[in-house]
């Protein structure tokens, strides 16, 4: 086993308690409650045992983590990093408005920790981001991303993205498209607006007709497509460590694997090296994946 999401009752947190206009979690899956730390380390280190390499901590807003004993999420990612023979830990999905300056600097002190941050958006316009109840503005938002930024150049932020929810204009849709253009994620998951019964935002006004949302959808999609592809191409000529998840979907003679900044790659390898972390000279990008060559000089076993 070369990688592993604790989630379900074994997730760092579930339930939730930000009540977002549109989202049904809260009252389906209760308040928000976090794993205890004790019982989180254990489990990793019976992992670790079994040469698993890279943990995911998941939650339905894992930055607001927080156990009895009073430990938040940057003191649980800084003792899972320090288990033996965890080469990788990563964290998903993170609440805007949790992200700490004491998460943000915990990238520059914790090498396993990996430099990709999902940190969803929803919207790029205020006025949908305050119907959305999402308690944050886009100009506090972008403060965050911009000092990521700043601090590592190689870190990889994804988002989602939200069209057509009610009462959104032009305009608004327009701000949304400024933001992606200006803050260039390395990836977006992108939906239209749908009603969820039972939450706040269903009972809104102002629905917008279904042929707009699936014109803004697609704008929006075809914007991210091509910062993607030039995100990609940047990479090209690099040397990146890979650790690989077995054979390639598009060619049984390649084997596939992910960056830290969980981007997919394709190389050719000699012999069986599932579940090692190797090198890799990035030779060609393509939209959704990059191309590779092995490089022979570091490999780590499982």
């Amino acid at each position: 086993m070369c990688k592993r999401t604790l989630t379900g009752p074994s997730s760092a947190s579930c339930g939730g308690d930000n009540y977002c206009s549109y989202c049904i979690v809260p009252y389906t899956r209760g308040p928000e409650v976090s794993r205890n730390s004790d019982d989180i380390i254990e489990e990793v280190r019976e992992l670790a045992a079994t040469a698993t390499k890279e943990i995911t901590l998941l939650g339905q807003n894992v930055n607001s983590y927080l156990d009895d004993g009073g430990l938040n999420l940057t003191g649980l990612l800084r003792r899972v990093t320090q288990i033996e023979n965890i080469e990788r830990v990563r964290f998903i999905t993170s609440h805007p408005k949790d992200l700490s300056e004491e998460l943000i600097y915990l990238f520059g002190e914790e090498a396993r920790l990996c430099r990709h941050l999902h940190l969803p958006v929803q919207s790029g316009s205020n006025a949908i981001l305050r119907k959305m109840k999402r308690g944050y503005t886009i100009e506090g938002y972008v403060e965050k991303v911009e000092l990521l930024k700043k601090l590592y150049k190689d870190i990889a932020i994804t988002t989602d993205i939200i069209v057509g929810f009610p009462g959104e204009t032009e305009k608004d849709f327009e701000k949304t498209m400024d933001l992606v253009r200006s803050v260039r994620f390395d990836n977006i998951f992108s939906f239209v607006y749908s009603p969820r019964p039972g939450t706040l935002a269903a009972g809104f006004g102002g629905p917008v007709e279904r042929e707009i949302k699936l014109r803004r959808l697609k704008a929006l999609q075809e914007t991210q497509r091509a910062i993607t592809f030039e995100r990609g191409k940047g990479l090209v000529g690099k040397t990146i460590d890979v650790l690989v998840d077995g054979k390639s979907k598009h060619d049984d003679r390649e084997v596939a694997g992910r960056t830290r900044t969980n981007r997919v790659v394709n190389f050719e390898a000699p012999g069986e090296i599932t579940g090692s972390i190797v090198d890799v000279t990035v030779t060609e990008a393509y939209q959704n994946s990059l191309r590779g060559v092995y490089n022979e000089r570091r490999l780590l076993c499982s």
